[in-house]
């Protein structure tokens, strides 16, 4: 499927650039003009992709975060965030609510916030190679004023 819009950013597993990360995705899905309550969404999902790769992906060391957003259909964001980390075992497993490999501090909520905020969300990865989270939310049109 063709893009009307794109952009990708790469930026180190720090977890100040998860901020960046929320922020940059918000003013990219501006254009599509959704309510308030549909950016807390993106943000929130973003966050929280990126939150993993910093935890899981790279616990010991920085790595590389690739961020895409696309535009598809005049209403649709796609969001795929991507890491070159650890990758994981079992992503079925993974996706359960309350599973997680980041310790007693961490909740094992991250995919199902990220499927309850979005459309759609598939999960690709290999151990020892990364793992890619693409996520998709349409933005229902409103009329103009």
């Amino acid at each position: 499927m063709t893009a009307d819009n794109y952009i990708k950013l790469d930026f180190p597993s720090r977890s100040v650039n998860e901020g960046f990360a929320r922020a940059a995705a918000a003013a990219f899905a501006a254009q599509l003009d959704p309510t308030m309550e549909e950016l807390g969404d993106i943000k929130t999902a973003v966050s929280e992709a990126v939150t993993n790769c910093i935890v899981h992906a790279y616990p010991d060391t920085l790595g590389k975060i690739t961020m895409r957003l696309r535009i598809i259909g005049g209403d649709t964001l796609e969001i795929s965030v991507k890491d070159t980390g650890r990758g994981i075992e079992d992503v079925a497993q993974a996706r359960e609510p309350l599973f997680t490999t980041g310790g007693e501090e961490r909740s094992g909520m991250g995919f199902t916030i990220m499927e309850s905020f979005m459309d759609k969300l598939t999960v690709r990865s290999k151990p020892g190679r990364g793992t890619t989270v693409t996520m998709r939310r349409t933005i229902e049109r409103r009329p103009r004023r």
